[in-house]
Order: structure tokens, then C-alpha cells, then sequence
């Protein structure tokens, strides 16, 4: 008979922790996920303990779709699909279906570290695939390759986003001078839905120049990226030139979210700001837009990182 192991076990379940010039990185089973990087013992993620669940979707993977779904209801080809209502109060699935399944050990290292899991077809969502990440750290920091594989007969209509918070030690979000490289926003109704875009140039949303983020409450989508030939970054910035903190992406991912958790509660309000690389904006499955068809049996491929500090351009 196999031995069970009946204990008590976090519950973000196993934890990898990578390491590499003063840097560190703990990534989880759960949701396959980041729940902690630290430069030098100080940590720039909001993270949470591993006897806690990923709060505010805090590190996680959200796949085959980034952010909402009207209703959960989509149609892909000549059929349509309903989702589960993961967020009731909105009546929108949200965050995709990976971000609670376990993700297993495929490579270690060090200083890298590969998960993986096999999503299966299920009702709403009819395609199985394969999810790949490779977290590794490197002299500039942290880097994420993230692989998806359609294992299905038909076509799959696919997105990814991730969901870090950062925190720069000392310094209080308002006071966070921060730069988005997106030169239009959508707006969204009272579900947080998209129903239009508008330029930000000269609004209270325009962060394509450094600038404090003060009293602003931010759940933006940031579209019309400005894309250089490696992609795109965010930057973070300390009143002064320290501390700091940049992410970036590959051209894979052309949108940006950025949250600074006023939702949240308890002590995780307005404590941190969520920066999401998406390849895809909210209700992307219903309408179309940027979403990635993957043909039976093709892998995507796309890379996001962290930037430390003085690795910060």
C-alpha cells in the first residue's frame, strides 16, 4: 500500500526556494506561482506566508485567461461556452483555471527552478493543455519563460497574464514614482468590465513619464504599449533614484495591468501595487481581441522578468 502523508502541509503546498547573488526566490505548488523574492534579505514582492492562501491572487499564473469574462459566456468557432462564476459578487470568471491546481517538479537547480501542470478539458473550457514555467535567477534578476502546449484535436483560444505585487522597502505607495508604457486605458464599468478606451496623454492615468502615483486609486488596464524590440517595462521608482524595481516582458505580452489594492483588506489595503504583464485585455474571449489560437498539438512561448535596483534601465 502507498504511504499517504497525513500531516499538516502549507497551504500553497510544496515550496522551491532558488537563490543566486543575494537574491531569492520561493515559488509554490499551488497555482505554480511566486510567493516571495527578497535582494539582499528585503523583500520587493508582496508575498504571503506559506501557512496562508495566495491572497488578492497574489504571485499567481492566470491562464487561459487574464482578469474577467462578462457573465463567464463566451463563443469560440460556431459554439458557445459557460464558465464557472468564480467571482459571484461580479457575476465574471476571473484569473482562468490554473491558479489553484497543483503544479509539479519537472527540473531544479540552484538557481532555476521548472513546474508544470496539465490543464484538462472540462466543461467551458473544452481543450486540455500543458503549462510550463521556468523561474531562474541571473545577475539582472528574476526571469519567468512560460510554455502552453494545446494537447487537444481543435483549435484553443488562449491568454496568460501574472499577478505580482511589489513593495520598495521604505516607501509608501504614494509615494511611488511610477512609469507605464501604455498610451490609452480602457474604461470599465462597475463589473471592472471594459466597455471603451480613451488616450491617457494629459489625464490623471498618464504614467508614460515617471511620476508619483499620490492619491490616484489605479485598476487600470493600459493598452497601446510602446514595444521595443525586447517588449515593453514598468518601472518603479523611490522618490529619489532608489530603491527601484522594473518589469518587464517580451512582446508576447501587449497589455499592462496595474492595481493598487485599495480593494484589499486588512493590513494588504493600498500596501503594494499589482504589476501585470497580459497578453490580453479583460473579456478578451468574448471580444476577440489579442486572444492566441493554439492550433492542436503547437506550444506558445513568452518571457516576463524583475529588475532590480541598479539593473534597472
Amino acid at each position: 500500500m502507498e504511504n499517504v502523508e497525513t500531516g499538516p502541509r502549507p497551504l500553497s503546498g510544496t515550496q522551491w526556494t532558488i537563490a543566486g547573488g543575494g537574491q531569492e526566490a520561493v515559488v509554490v505548488e499551488v497555482g505554480g506561482g511566486l510567493r516571495a523574492y527578497r535582494i539582499g534579505g528585503v523583500d520587493y514582492l508582496d508575498g504571503y506566508a506559506d501557512d496562508e492562501v495566495s491572497p488578492g491572487s497574489a504571485g499567481q499564473v492566470l491562464a487561459p485567461w487574464p482578469n474577467r469574462i462578462r457573465d463567464g459566456r463566451y463563443s469560440f468557432g460556431d459554439r458557445s461556452y459557460q464558465l464557472a462564476l468564480t467571482e459571484p459578487d461580479k457575476h465574471t470568471a476571473i484569473h482562468g483555471l490554473v491558479n489553484w491546481l497543483p503544479w509539479h517538479l519537472v527540473e531544479e537547480a540552484p538557481d532555476a527552478i521548472t513546474v508544470a501542470c496539465e490543464l484538462p478539458a472540462q466543461v467551458g473550457y473544452p481543450w486540455p493543455l500543458r503549462l510550463t514555467t521556468r523561474w531562474q535567477i541571473g545577475p539582472e534578476g528574476l526571469r519567468a519563460d512560460h510554455e502552453v502546449t494545446n494537447l487537444g484535436a481543435q483549435e484553443a483560444p488562449f491568454g496568460l497574464s501574472v499577478h505580482p505585487y511589489f513593495r520598495l522597502p521604505g516607501v509608501p505607495v504614494e509615494q511611488v514614482r511610477l512609469r507605464v508604457p501604455g498610451r490609452s486605458r480602457l474604461l470599465a464599468d462597475g463589473r471592472l468590465l471594459p466597455i471603451g478606451a480613451v488616450k491617457v496623454t494629459g489625464s490623471e492615468y498618464d504614467f508614460t513619464e515617471p511620476r508619483q502615483i499620490g492619491d490616484a486609486v489605479l485598476d487600470v488596464t493600459f493598452g497601446e504599449v510602446e514595444q521595443g524590440p525586447d517588449g515593453s517595462s514598468v518601472t518603479l521608482t523611490g522618490p529619489g533614484a532608489e530603491p527601484a524595481v522594473s518589469i518587464w516582458a517580451d512582446r508576447a505580452f501587449g497589455w499592462w495591468q496595474v492595481f493598487t489594492g485599495d480593494t484589499l483588506t486588512g493590513d494588504r489595503n493600498r500596501r503594494s501595487v499589482a504589476v501585470e504583464p497580459m497578453t490580453c485585455p479583460p473579456d478578451a474571449f468574448r471580444s476577440g481581441r489579442d486572444v492566441i489560437v493554439l492550433a492542436p498539438g503547437a506550444t506558445w512561448r513568452a518571457s516576463w522578468g524583475i529588475r532590480p535596483g541598479s539593473a534597472v534601465a
